[in-house]
């Protein structure tokens, strides 16, 4: 009987830690409903009831009284963790790995997966800036200067969001910025499209993936993450408008 209590803490510890990672790193609700079902089902539980939002996870199995919850306290685009769950929900239930083994490993996902460098991140922004900048345009004249003010408008919201930890300000803040650096441009003849240097500096700060999660969420039925994490995707879209739109109300 302590066995098959151990064994199910276990099933439990071992669900509530891939869907913490995987809804704390970009996941839709429905890849996590799903890990965290095949687990417990792989791992020999012949019932497991869960409810999962964008806050927390709530999971009981095998009808005990004892449910069990893990609180999401941060949220993230890290898509890379996703993948990494998702291999090892596939190996354990190929019985290529024990379930203590898949502890282990999505502990180890957790807390030692590598991060790109900030200055690869800042690189990539610059690109996408300059790139998205001809894609939506059609223009070249202003791809150096969203280069640059893509790069340090992402700058600006690393560190802030870093410093407070709210990101609807930092992005706010970042916005603020590339406003202020694209109308500095124009006037020094350094850019010649304001709204074209914008346009394109502006979209490593655009919400896309969490958009698209919250499409899918509603599309799958999910009606409590869904709508929370549409309403999340429009906060921060509407920081980055209220941003530049303060620029072009003054410049």
């Amino acid at each position: 009987m302590v066995a098959d209590e151990q064994k199910q803490l276990n099933v439990i510890n071992a669900c509530l830690l891939a869907g913490r990672i995987l809804i704390e790193n970009g996941s839709e609700m429905t890849r996590v409903i799903d890990t965290m079902q095949r687990i417990s089902h792989n791992a020999g539980v012949d019932s497991a009831q869960m409810f999962v939002t964008v806050t927390g996870i709530v999971i009981s199995v095998n009808n005990t009284p004892n449910a069990q919850v893990a609180t999401i306290e941060r949220r993230t685009i890290d898509l890379d963790k996703v993948a990494r769950v998702n291999e090892l929900s596939r190996a354990f239930a190929e019985q290529k790995l024990s379930l203590t083994t898949l502890a282990k490993r999505l502990d180890r996902i957790d807390n030692d997966t590598p991060t790109f460098s900030f200055w690869l991140r800042l690189l990539a922004a610059a690109l996408l800036s300059a790139v998205l900048l001809i894609v939506f345009t059609n223009e070249y004249v202003d791809a150096p200067a969203g280069f640059v003010i893509g790069g340090v408008g992402y700058a600006v919201f690393d560190f802030f969001n870093r410093q407070f930890k709210v990101q609807f300000l930092s992005e706010f803040i970042a916005s603020l910025v590339i406003g202020l650096l694209a109308a500095i441009a124009v006037r020094l003849h350094l850019g010649q499209y304001l709204d074209n240097i914008i346009i394109g500096s502006v979209m490593p700060l655009v919400p896309g993936v969490p958009i698209t999660n919250a499409v899918r969420d509603l599309v799958g039925g999910n009606l409590i993450s869904g709508p929370a994490r549409a309403v999340e995707a429009l906060l921060s879209a509407a920081a980055i408008g209220t941003g530049i739109v303060c620029v072009l109300h003054f410049v």
